[in-house]
């Protein structure tokens, strides 16, 4: 009798992914229509939309969901991204779309729903039960009962999902998992997991006498015992993509320009606006009525009204998705050469800079000293030295960024780093996590 399928679950700020292993045990992922043709990744997106106040809401999840966006951003629909970033955060329990009040564990369960279900037709299986998943710790947890939050918050979206039965693991040990397949001998690895919202780390023992595949017996706590530490931090891809909003997108839109008060005085605009929009996910939220009404309020006394003119044409039209888009094609261009353009363009308005590699990496310092520390605090943690590290393992989006890779090789060699499928990674792993039984 074949062996159950085993099942991975990666659920991402940005992109998603689900992974099976079957009789060969090899690791294959399911596959999904984007506009980009067929991809093993799932955008984390959900888009509402309906052509009337009289017509029912469609809703749209993943490729779908950008390809419904891109086709009808005209129609004004809502598009809902970024939920995983939401899960620690006690402030933020759900919204109302087209008068519906959504839970935040509803939005997830129908996102990850879709997933499930377009996984099963292109499996040709059921996917009720996997391993699942989970950052070291989630975005906003500033302490262990805001991690445990999210988590029960996850399996309760899980569940609304159609999961019976899930088991979490923390992402980097999954990227390993994916790493050690192919090893023919035992390395010590950290692995370093950069996703949308948080970068995570784990250092642990791969290779044949923890895997199972040394020939002998294998001791049921060789795996568990070759866990020496995790740790993370809320800083990651997102948060790179806002110092470039930040220092090249929101000055023309405002920040920083001045409007005369009632009382005749001089004022700054108020900067928490663009804080929204350096959060490309959160720019929906200036949609409100109110807000709307402060911008516009602010536009007729400001000193630089063209300016607000064009933030209203960002809010109004929810470029959020559009400043993304933008911004990760000058990010990528950033990792390959020393300059770049940043280009949006949407009827009314075009924005157009330059970027230096340089600028970048300056904007970003802090988040990179955030890295570097937190590496830092686990080798200090475990006692490890780095010279006895065999491999770094470098996955997930920003792990491309130059700056980034430049930490790893400083602390540990450059000859020491290994990348590879860097978006499915994870999913891979978890799947062949499942199929180990732990």
């Amino acid at each position: 009798m074949d062996p159950v399928p085993a099942f991975g679950l990666d659920f991402g700020t940005t992109n998603s992914a689900i992974a099976r292993v079957g009789p060969s045990g090899v690791p294959e992922l399911a596959s999904y229509l984007s506009p980009d043709g067929q991809v093993p990744t799932f955008r984390s997106l959900l888009y509402f939309d309906r052509e009337d106040e009289l017509a029912p809401v469609e809703i749209h999840s993943g490729p779908g969901a950008l390809i419904h966006y891109l086709e009808r951003e005209e129609h004004g629909g809502r598009l809902v991204q970024s939920l995983k970033s939401f899960l620690a955060t006690r402030l933020f329990s759900g919204t109302a779309i087209y008068g519906r009040m959504w839970r935040l564990e509803q939005l997830i369960g129908q996102l990850v729903g879709d997933l499930r279900e377009q996984a099963e037709r292109d499996f040709g299986q059921p996917v009720h039960r996997a391993v699942v998943g989970r950052p070291v710790h989630f975005v906003g947890a500033t302490d262990q009962a805001a991690d445990q939050l999210a988590e029960t918050r996850l399996r309760a979206s899980l569940t609304n999902a159609g999961f019976r039965e899930v088991e979490f693991e923390y992402e980097p040990v999954g990227a390993a998992y994916h790493y050690e397949r192919e090893l023919d001998h035992d390395e010590l690895i950290l692995i370093a997991d950069f996703g949308g919202g948080t970068s995570d780390f784990s250092l642990l023992r791969v290779g044949p006498s923890y895997s199972g595949r040394s020939g002998g017996d294998t001791n049921p706590q060789a795996r568990t015992d070759s866990i020496l530490g995790h740790d993370g931090v809320g800083v990651a891809g997102d948060a790179f993509d806002g110092k470039i909003i930040r220092h090249r997108v929101t000055p023309l839109l405002g920040r920083g320009s001045q409007f005369e008060s009632i009382y005749g005085r001089i004022l700054p605009v108020p900067a928490w606006i663009y804080q929204h929009l350096e959060r490309w996910h959160h720019v929906s939220f200036l949609k409100s009525r109110s807000t709307l009404r402060l911008i516009l309020d602010l536009r007729r006394e400001a000193l630089e009204p063209e300016k607000l003119d064009a933030l209203l044409k960002v809010v109004e039209n929810d470029l959020g998705f559009s400043l993304y888009r933008a911004t990760e094609a000058t990010k990528r261009a950033l990792s390959v050469d020393k300059e770049a353009r940043f280009h949006l363009l949407h009827d009314e308005i075009e924005i157009d800079e330059q970027v230096t590699r340089a600028d970048f990496e300056a904007w970003i310092g802090d988040e990179l000293d955030q890295v570097r520390a937190c590496v830092e605090r686990l080798l200090d943690a475990t006692g490890i030295a780095s010279e006895k590290i065999d491999r770094v393992f470098l996955t997930g989006g920003s792990s491309f960024v130059p700056a980034v890779r430049q930490i790893f090789a400083e602390r540990f060699g450059a000859e020491k780093l290994r990348t590879g499928e860097e978006l499915t990674s994870v999913a891979n792993g978890l799947a062949l996590r499942a199929a180990s039984g732990g």
